[in-house]
């Protein structure tokens, strides 16, 4: 009987010591979400999305106030296995059949704007003085999708809290920017709607802000941008997954690894790749097969951002904010000159795929 006690007492003993945390950054991701609410109604759009707010409150929180040890173990578990589950949700939003309606040519542009994107924007981050992992960070949000990339890329790389604050913070105010000077370039480099479409869905972060960077301009512009915004996300899972293997293979070469205990032959996929790759993968293997009813896939979608919201606040709760006012002229430069870098490979693909 005692056994038996023991047994279920071990679960709801931990859930006990993750409940305070968990419900401490459930609360600073309900606040974020109200500034959102707000930002929309006065400013009449949120320039600052509430995965945004919420790394930034949790930040202020911890600037002001440190949290002891009896919130720790749920902020911990909302950075990690929550932002973990909400990776293999997202892979729901992602459809095979978005490739294929695209055409093979702009497919191929997309994906070699995202792989020179990447190894330009980390060669600047790491000219500029950058850690590895802030570096793939950097390049990442830059070249695929911002926020949702730096969250997706972040516990596969094993990058810190500081370095995830800091990637976002400056990517999303650089992002907000973007939105406001694109349209800009529509008469400076005479581009047409279609044109200026392509260059917004491989420039712009989100797919919101895709849709308020082409509004202005045409619906044309906002057709063809969100396409090219989508198929430009699906290069988050191939990324990912080849993050993953080089980072666990950069990890068994740290450790110095006995030969004997070295794979031979067919690796292992389950110690190559995540628990939440792998799901990651097979959701959106089953989206594409039509293995998810349409009714599931907004409350999908919606979950996913909830849980990345809440794993946000607890990266801000876990950050010095002066480790990343430290690393701020370094991460803005390598941010800016990076989204430069991808802005003219994108205007160098639209010319060369003699797009009108």
């Amino acid at each position: 009987m005692n056994d038996v006690s023991a047994l279920f007492r071990s679960p709801v003993q931990r859930a006990g010591q993750l409940l305070p945390g968990l419900g401490l950054c459930a609360l600073v991701s309900g606040a974020a979400y109200g500034l959102e609410a707000l930002e929309a109604h006065f400013a009449g759009r949120a320039w600052l999305e509430a995965l945004v707010l919420a790394i930034l409150l949790g930040t202020a929180v911890r600037t002001f106030w440190t949290p002891s040890r009896f919130w720790l173990p749920g902020i911990a578990f909302s950075a990690k296995t929550v932002l973990e589950i909400a990776i293999v949700l997202l892979g729901a939003s992602l459809n095979a059949a978005t490739l294929i309606a695209a055409g093979p040519s702009l497919i191929v542009g997309i994906a070699a704007v995202v792989a020179v994107a990447l190894a330009v924007s980390f060669l600047i981050g790491r000219l500029l003085g950058l850690p590895k992992r802030m570096a793939v960070l950097v390049a990442c949000g830059n070249s695929i999708c911002g926020n949702s990339a730096i969250a997706a890329v972040a516990p596969v790389i094993g990058a810190s809290g500081h370095d995830v604050a800091a990637s976002i913070a400056f990517t999303a105010v650089l992002g907000v920017l973007v939105v406001l000077g694109l349209p800009l370039l529509v008469p400076l480099l005479q581009l047409s709607d279609i044109q200026y479409g392509v260059l917004a869905g491989l420039t712009v972060y989100a797919v919101p802000q895709v849709l308020a960077a082409t509004a202005p301009v045409a619906a044309a512009s906002v057709q063809i941008g969100t396409l090219v915004k989508l198929v430009r996300v699906l290069m988050l899972g191939p990324v990912v997954l080849i993050l993953s293997i080089l980072s666990s293979r950069a990890r068994a070469k740290a450790d110095n690894l006995a030969e004997e205990h070295r794979p031979r032959g067919r690796l292992a996929v389950h110690k190559l790749v995540p628990w939440f790759i792998i799901g990651f993968l097979a959701m959106a293997a089953l989206r594409s097969h039509g293995g998810i009813p349409e009714g599931a896939l907004a409350p999908i979608a919606r979950a996913a951002t909830i849980l990345t919201i809440i794993s946000m606040a607890a990266l801000g709760l876990g950050v010095d904010i002066r480790a990343v006012a430290k690393a701020g002229r370094s991460v803005t430069a390598a941010v800016s000159l990076s989204l430069l870098a991808l802005a003219a490979v994108s205007v160098s693909l639209i010319r060369l795929l003699g797009i009108a």
